[in-house]
């Protein structure tokens, strides 16, 4: 088997191993609960680091724009997109609070949060999801290893079974798919 067959190989393995795990489960109920906030009008909003940042901003414009249907906007942000927010709350007050500090002016009593992070030790998407849910917001997450700390502190979480970032991601990136159109279905079922 030549490195491109091992690569795709191993990547449907992790794949598999999700759903033999729950996965399907687990990403149904996270897919019923931002259901019913964007049925009651509530907000959803995303944060990670590097490439799990530019999964954040890209399923933000999932909801934002469209996934698969003609319908209207859902109110939807990634906490990973202004600079400048970034890095004055980078500068007063460290890296660890990017993340915290936005939800602490944005996120209100019935939102959802989803923080994303490989390996779940990630101190700046931990602390906003303590922050999220200690604003009454309801906490997904989207880890992978073992799970790290986020896997605890989340009120969902979804680990791809893999040790590898870019087979995290690829799995995260799939199960954010997945997330967008069952809301999608779910708000929009006549869409």
């Amino acid at each position: 088997m030549n490195e491109i067959e091992r690569q795709f190989r191993e990547s449907i393995a992790v794949k598999e191993k999700l759903l033999a795990q729950g996965g399907a489960e687990t990403l149904g109920r996270m897919a019923e609960a931002l259901t019913a906030a964007f049925k009651a009008g509530r907000a959803f909003y995303l944060f990670g680091n590097g490439g799990s940042a530019a999964d954040c901003q890209h399923i933000a414009g999932e909801f934002v724009g469209r996934f698969m249907k003609e319908r209207r906007a859902l109110p939807c942000v990634a906490f990973t997109t202004d600079t400048s927010v970034l890095t004055a709350i980078g500068n007063d007050y460290g890296y660890d609070t990017i993340f915290e500090r936005q939800v602490e002016a944005l996120v209100r009593r019935g939102d959802v949060v989803l923080g994303v992070s490989t390996s779940g030790n990630s101190k700046n998407v931990n602390r906003a999801i303590l922050k999220a849910k200690a604003q009454g917001a309801l906490a997904l997450a989207f880890s992978g290893r073992d799970g790290g700390e986020l896997a605890r502190l989340a009120d969902i979480c979804l680990v791809a079974p893999a040790q590898t970032s870019a087979r995290i991601q690829e799995t995260h990136i799939m199960a954010a798919h997945i997330l967008c159109d069952l809301v999608e279905r779910g708000v929009f079922p006549d869409a």
